[in-house]
């Protein structure tokens, strides 16, 4: 039970769940990519939307998994529309090959939901020579987006429905390395910290939706990005912990941590709700908007960040 369920100005608090947040809403026309949809938060974001009428594109490394949950919310809701398309994050090349397959397609996209991600794992390289934590939560991510933008931005238009980007970052993102990111040493062991790596990762989700939001309302695009904090749920993102440290975890699990169901509630909330309508750049939790690290607001760490990203996936 999360005990801290007082109700913010949105009306919902820590307690709320994904159904909750999204009850009466009619997604029927909608597209929306959910990556990582395979376990925890993600399969609930992806059955929840599915339930909403929204056509959810399942992006996951594992297709075979990836049609066992699409079967099991057909069998739920057999009105879902689920697809489910390969996308392992940790390679560009595998990024650009989804991209190109959904551009191809007749679908449009409404609403990219970036959740999949990696947690305090140890140091190794991507096969694109990148530390893992930062391939996959970050650049994989960075470069996504950026490559199904125009096709969200031309949906926008012909629908006109603000499409919507939501990044799944962490309150993790305030326990990072001192200087924020490790433009120098990003691919080196040398002080390599498996919790600092991935709250680095989380901080740099943050100040990409912060970046892109600041982009596209220079552009007067009827697209918002926003990032969330889900709250801390016991899914398999702990699965390079210590197996003490996970038992232990599990064990007071109940007394602080929240269900799978609320787990997912802000993503839902921040990809589907109408109150969110015209808000970018913002940082939620617990389906209220909240102030992040100072390191997260900081536009320069931004822009640094967005450039750096940038010479990666154009290298």
């Amino acid at each position: 039970m999360w005990p801290f369920n007082r109700k913010g100005p949105s009306g919902f608090s820590s307690s709320s769940t994904a159904e909750e947040v999204t009850q009466g809403i009619d997604g029927t026309g909608l597209t929306a990519i959910v990556t990582g949809g395979t376990s925890g938060i993600g399969t609930e974001t992806a059955r929840v939307l599915a339930m909403r009428g929204v056509h959810v594109v399942i992006a996951v490394r594992n297709v075979s998994s990836g049609n066992t949950i699409k079967e099991a919310i057909v069998k739920e809701i057999p009105s879902a529309k689920i697809d489910v398309m390969e996308l392992d994050l940790s390679s560009m090349a595998s990024v650009r090959k989804f991209a190109w397959e959904f551009n191809s397609s007749n679908l449009p996209l409404n609403i990219l939901i970036n959740n999949a991600g990696i947690m305090a794992a140890p140091f190794a390289l991507s096969q694109d020579g990148l530390e893992l934590q930062f391939a996959t939560n970050h650049i994989g991510h960075f470069l996504l987006t950026n490559l199904l933008l125009e096709k969200m931005k031309s949906t926008s238009r012909t629908s006109d429905i603000e499409g919507r980007i939501v990044n799944v970052a962490s309150d993790a993102h305030k326990i990072t390395y001192s200087e924020g990111i490790r433009f120098d040493n990003m691919n080196s062991p040398t002080g390599y910290k498996s919790y600092l790596a991935y709250g680095q990762t989380k901080l740099a989700n943050i100040l990409h939706a912060n970046e892109l939001s600041r982009r596209l309302k220079e552009e007067e695009a009827n697209v918002t990005a926003n990032s969330i904090h889900p709250g801390v749920i016991m899914t398999n993102i702990f699965r390079y912990q210590n197996p003490f440290l996970s038992a232990a975890f599990g064990a007071i699990a109940k007394f602080g941590t929240k269900t799978i169901e609320q787990g997912a509630a802000t993503t839902c909330y921040v990809a589907l709700n109408p109150q969110v309508k015209g808000i970018t750049g913002k940082y939620f939790k617990d389906s209220n908007a909240c102030t992040p690290s100072s390191q997260a607001l900081d536009q320069e760490l931004a822009e640094k960040l967005w450039d750096f990203s940038m010479n990666i996936i154009s290298a």
